[in-house]
This record gives C-alpha cells, structure tokens and sequence, in this order.
C-alpha cells in the first residue's frame, strides 16, 4: 500500500522541482534586497498613506485602502515588517501564476505529468523576479498589494471551468479591495463579470456568480464610504475623484478652442515654467496649479467641481485629441527605454536609491507609527539588488510581445464553445487594461506598468494550451497493474457537460 500512495506521490513532487528551485530563487533574491534595503523607501504618495494610517481615518484625495494595510501591520512597529509583509504577497502572486498554468496544463495533457512543470514554472518568473516588481514591494506605495489582490481575483475565476457562486463572491471582494487600494482597480469588476458570463456556466449559475460578486464588491465600498463620510463628509471614496481626469486633459486642452466659461479660465493650462515636468504633474503639484487660486485647494469641493467640468468640456470638444494622448501614452509603455516622465525625481522613485535620507517630515510620521531609523541603505547587498534591478526586469517591447501573444490566443478561441476567447481573456483584458487605464484617466507613470506584467504573461502561456482534453470512456481506457500509477490520475474537479459525458479538468 505505501509504495502505491508513495510512487504516484513522489513523481507528483519531482513535477514541481522546476518551480521549487524557481521559487527559491525568488526568495533568495528578496532576502538580499531586505538585506540591502532593510527598511521601505518613500514615494510621492507614501506620506498621506502613512498619515492616514497613523490616524486610522480615509485619506482626502485617494482610496486608502493601503493605509488600512500599514495601519494593521502597525502593532510590529516596524518598516521590516511591511517589507516582509510585501515580498511574501509578492511571492504568493508568483506562485498562483504558476498553479494556475500548471493546472491548464495538466488538463490538456494529462499523461504528461512533467510537460506542466515546464510551461508553468517559467510563466511565474517575470512576477517572481522582475526588478520592478522587487522594487515596488520596497515602497511604501500601494502597488504590490494591488498586483497580489488582482492575481487572486483572476486565480479564483479561472480556478475552474466553471465559476460557482462562492468563487464569484470572493471574486468580487478581492477585486473590491483592489479599487480601494488604487482606483485603478473600479473599472475591472467589469471584466471580472464578463469572464464568468462567457464561460457557458448555464444562466442560472451565470447570474448566481455575477451577483454575487457584485453583491461583495458593493460591501466592502458602501463600508468604506460611511467611513469616509464620517470624517470628511460625503458619501465618496474621495474628494478628489474628478482632479485626476483634469490632469490627463491639460496635456492637450486648448483653451482657444474650448471657449471655456468665465468661472472655468482659471483651470486653463498655463505655460510650463520647467519643461522636465509634465503638463498634469505640473498642473496638480506645482506652483503653476489653478487649485493654488481656488478656495480648498486640490481637495476642496470647488477645485473638484471645476476639475470635472473642465475635463468634461475638453474631452468633448477636443476628443481626436484626447484620443491622441491615450494612445501616446499606452504605447510609450512599450518603448524599449525609459525617459525621465511625468518628472526626473518620480521616475528614480521607480529604482532602489545609492542613499536614502528621511526628511524631518518623514522621520516625525515614521516615529508616530513606531519605526525608527533615517532609511538605511547595507552595502555591498544594496548595490548587488541595484545592479540586479538594472539587468533583471520586463522591457517594453516584451511586454508588447506578451500581449500580442495574448491576443493571438483570444482571437484563435473567439468562438462560442471556447467561451469567446476562454481562459486567455481575462488576463489579457486586465493586462490591457491596467496598461490603458492609467493612459486615459490620470496620465502615464511607470509605475502603473509593473502591475501589468504577470497578467499578460499568464495570457501569453495560456495561449499555447489547448482547451481541456475530455477523458476516454472507461471501457476504452488501457488497464494498469495495481503496482503501476497511472500518469493520468482522475481530477477531483471533474464535472460533467451537457451531454453527460465526463470532462477532465
């Protein structure tokens, strides 16, 4: 009996060993990077994050979700432990890229039990070892938390061919936790639901997992929105959710052509006075803001309104070139170099600093919320993890390469029985998407980019899998001695179609 469990037991474990030295490849790089930078690095965002977790209250201007997540790690009182806290979600995200490839894998070629393994593993490697993956779980930013609660969300959908209720929900909750952690993540509900509707569950399962997953997503947002309206008034997630599309619009407004209304010549776009800084940067953050002119600011009710209908009236008038910019932009996220974009400083947060240095400001929150230290840098394993992140990482034109990949493998399943593109579209879509997004909504940032990188990989090795291999009918199958394990061992998942035929998933 123990040689029939343990055979069939250690070939299942020999499959993995690629992913294992995989993964502790990954892990091993991580500890070098905690070694050389112990601590996080500060971002352009990471100031109201941290305050607003010291204050355990929603910030003004942007989802804080993330700051809930500094705000429970808190009791460690240590930076250390968000840095850990981050690469292990970051390795978890890893290794749910790879479960979910070998289990397509394993599905299509179940007598193959080490061909999997080989798709698989390499799959996981750009999420498990990309330097700017690395480097955002470094940052006191909500990016690595938003990439691993994505990953999750499209791990419990493709899980299996179909997608129960249960799935849905917690479908539906992962993704809600997303958008409260970077808006970016609203609009990708929608592609979450259309990935169960395709997938030919029968109506009544389809509209069962829908609702549930709009139901647990609608939760988690009226909750964080009483919070919100509890300490700055306002049934919202911000009070600035209409500033962001002002900034993507002053990159191509025209005030001579938009004949704006007297109370809204004030937000037109003003000369730039430093050419290194891009037109929303310049028009949200600088002295050259119109917010500096308006009552409230940035994050006053006023300034908001006049945001809104000033990018309402330019997006209509000036749409070919609204247009324009989005597609300028979602393609310099495939150029092959980086230019010193939206300014020089917020491009070198995207690297691991040669010194890091708090400003009093910085050093007085940090103390509030229990860590201590100036941000320090331990050569030489500070300059091994930069030298890393220098060669290590996803250029432009492979991610290009990836999605088009991706979309050759959507378009060969655009049919109704491989549910209009199968399990290579949702990935693909949130690839895509977290692409564009920023590219239309805010303005381009590289790093908005990494979060993109595991989804189109996954899309790309998905596409070469074919669909689920149905199993032989009993009487067909060939016998195996009672000593000798089969390769294709039955799945636990196996349900049955339409006909009643059995299918291996």
């Amino acid at each position: 009996m123990y040689r029939s469990i343990g055979r069939p037991a250690g070939r299942y474990a020999a499959a993995h060993l690629l992913f294992a030295a995989v993964l502790a490849g990954a892990v091993a790089v991580r500890i070098m990077a905690a070694r050389g930078y112990p601590s996080l690095l500060w971002g352009g965002d990471s100031y109201g994050y941290l305050d607003a977790a010291n204050k355990f209250r929603p910030h003004i201007g942007r989802p804080s979700g993330y700051s809930v997540f500094l705000a429970a790690l808190g009791p460690f009182e240590d930076f250390r432990a968000v840095v850990f806290a981050q690469a292990a979600l970051g390795v978890a995200a890893g290794a749910m890229v790879y479960a979910l490839v070998w289990r397509a894998a394993r599905r299509a070629w179940p007598r193959w039990i080490w061909l999997p393994g080989l798709l698989a593993a390499p799959a996981s490697v750009p999420m498990l070892y990309d330097g700017n993956l690395i480097q955002a779980e470094h940052m006191m930013l909500a990016d690595s938390l938003f990439t691993f609660l994505l990953v999750a969300a499209v791990t419990v959908v493709l899980w299996g061919e179909r997608t129960p209720w249960w799935a849905g929900a917690v479908a539906g909750l992962l993704t809600s936790f997303a958008a409260l952690t970077r808006l970016a993540g609203l609009p990708l509900l929608g592609l979450i639901v259309l990935a169960m509707l395709l997938r030919r569950p029968g109506w009544r399962r389809a509209v069962a997992s829908v609702a549930a997953a709009v139901v647990m997503f609608a939760v988690p947002f009226g909750a964080y929105m009483n919070w919100f309206s509890g300490h700055w008034g306002g049934f919202a997630l911000t009070k600035a959710d209409k500033v962001w599309l002002y900034g993507r619009t002053v990159d191509f407004a025209d005030c001579a052509k938009l004949n704006p209304p007297p109370e809204l010549i004030v937000m037109c776009p003003k000369p730039a006075s430093d050419p290194r800084i891009a037109p929303a940067f310049r028009a949200l953050w600088t002295q050259d803001s119109p917010f500096t002119y308006i009552p409230g600011g940035i994050y006053g009710d006023e300034g908001n309104q006049k945001a809104g209908e000033f990018a309402d009236l330019a997006i209509k008038k000036q749409f070919g070139d609204y247009v324009g910019v989005i597609v300028r932009d979602t393609l310099r996220a495939f150029e092959s170099g980086r230019e010193p974009y939206p300014t020089p400083w917020t491009e070198e947060n995207t690297r691991f600093p040669a010194g890091e240095a708090w400003s009093d400001d910085q050093q007085l929150l940090a103390e509030k919320y229990g860590a201590h230290g100036r941000g320090t840098v331990v050569e030489p394993h500070a300059a091994w993890i930069r030298g890393y992140h220098d060669r290590w990482f996803t250029p432009g034109p492979a991610l290009a390469g990836l999605l088009v990949v991706g979309l050759a493998g959507v378009l060969i399943r655009l049919r109704p029985r491989s549910g209009f593109g199968g399990a290579v579209l949702l990935p693909w879509s949130m690839a895509a998407a977290l692409v564009v997004i920023p590219a239309a909504t805010a303005d381009f940032d590289y790093r908005y980019l990494p979060p993109a990188v595991p989804f189109a990989c996954l899309a790309a090795v998905l596409a070469l899998i074919p669909g689920a291999a149905r199993t032989r009918p009993a009487a067909a199958a060939p016998a195996v001695p009672a000593d000798e394990p089969a390769d294709d061992e039955p799945d636990e998942s196996d349900e049955s179609d339409e006909s009643g035929k059995k299918v291996s998933l």
